[in-house]
């Protein structure tokens, strides 16, 4: 993805909303239907560490999110996100001995045609456009075909030497997908990417996904937000600082000086990010 390319994953608020009141619904009926602590962040995979030894970024650590362009390593922050495609093993360790954590960026709930495993994703979880060239939603409903072919993808993550991963797209139900897609989906589909993380090792964020918040943040390890101080939601995030997790959070259409105070308050770690999420930053 070259420079002034919108990038994947930024800016998904500007996809459509389900009405308010079919979502509260939804929601409601969500409440208790899902075993509970089911994918927990307290376990570890059959193959990963427990939680204990896993990476847990801490509320207000500084941060770097890249999508496009040329990497630049040379950005004084901890922690680094960025393309789990695009960016090779070596980036990684190099990054790594400079001190740095490394979160692996990844779509898990819209199907991409520039990947090169998109072959593999058949024509009938594909639905409609997510509003980003290439990008169609996925019918989270499938485990049966998209397990496996998430589990490839986390896996090289893993193998790559990441410390976490950011799974994108995780609130198709809150958008017109083209699949009846409810909250129980969600909440299903979301605890699953997070075990499979787990099972590898990995950290994981929850990426957006508000409304599900307190039924999640046990399930994650930290949080990836988008504009929450544009839409008035910053405060929503609130569970994940309290429970000593990290909330990774980025504005594009806000000057800092109209959010950072706020930002400071609630312990976000915050940018104000150009949606291509090239190396451009400027931070709280």
């Amino acid at each position: 993805m070259g420079d002034g390319t919108p990038a994947r994953g930024a800016g998904r608020r500007k996809a459509l909303l389900v009405p308010l009141l079919p979502l509260l619904l939804l929601i409601g009926c969500a409440t208790g239907t899902e075993p509970s602590g089911a994918g927990a962040a307290g376990g570890g995979g059959a193959t990963g560490k427990p939680a204990a030894e896993r990476w847990q970024p801490e509320p207000g650590v500084d941060w770097q999110w890249q999508l496009s362009g040329r990497l630049d390593t040379d950005v004084d922050v901890p922690v680094y996100d960025i393309d789990g495609f695009d960016q090779d093993a070596e980036t990684v360790a190099r990054l790594h001995r400079e001190g740095r954590k490394v979160i692996c960026y990844l779509s898990t709930g819209a199907w991409e045609d520039f990947r090169p495993d998109a072959e593999e994703f058949p024509a009938s979880v594909r639905g409609r456009s997510n509003g980003w060239e290439g990008e169609w939603w996925l019918d989270i409903r499938r485990t049966d075909v998209l397990e496996p072919l998430m589990e490839a993808r986390i896996e090289m993550c893993a193998r790559k030497g990441f410390d976490a991963v950011e799974p994108d797209n995780m609130d198709g139900y809150l958008n017109d997908t083209g699949f009846p897609l409810t909250a129980a989906d969600q909440l299903r589909y979301n605890r699953l990417i997070a075990r499979i993380a787990h099972g590898h090792g990995m950290a994981v964020g929850l990426k957006n996904d508000l409304p599900q918040i307190p039924e999640l943040v046990g399930d994650f390890d930290f949080a990836v937000n988008e504009q929450c101080a544009q839409y008035g939601e910053c405060a929503e995030l609130t569970p994940f600082i309290e429970a000593g997790k990290a909330v990774f959070h980025a504005e594009y259409e806000l000057p800092v000086s109209d959010f950072c105070a706020e930002s400071r308050r609630l312990e976000l770690s915050s940018l104000l990010k150009k949606y291509e999420l090239g190396v451009w930053r400027r931070t709280c």
